[in-house]
């Protein structure tokens, strides 16, 4: 008999869809940003301005942007849990990857909602 010895926060599930339904969401805006352009190219500043002045636009970009923030917070939460054992390290290299992905998403928003 096996004995399992269970550690951890038990992410594996939740983590394994998050991956999976982020990056279904990021290949479908890529697809539709693709259909866009090709029909519509933006070839200066204003068509690009008129193109995200658009509310589907911002809301499709502003989904698409989040989605990639916890695609990429779960990658490296699962990283960092598979290879740095130190657990302060660990705990430390977490907060730092929180702070640097909550500040892509501050500036990300003011990007896609500033006048």
């Amino acid at each position: 008999m096996v004995k399992r010895t269970v550690v951890g926060a038990h992410y594996g599930l939740a983590g394994w869809l998050a991956q999976r339904v982020t990056a279904l969401v990021m290949a479908v805006y890529t697809l539709v940003i693709a259909a866009v352009l090709l029909a519509q190219p933006a070839r200066d500043h204003a068509a690009w301005k008129a193109l995200f002045a658009q509310g589907w636009m911002r809301l499709a970009t502003m989904l698409f942007l989040a989605s990639l923030l916890l695609h990429a917070w779960v990658g490296m939460r699962d990283i960092l849990m598979d290879y740095v054992k130190s657990a302060g390290l660990r705990f430390a290299l977490q907060v730092l990857v929180i702070l640097a992905l909550g500040a892509y998403a501050g500036w990300m928003a003011d990007i896609l909602w500033r006048t």
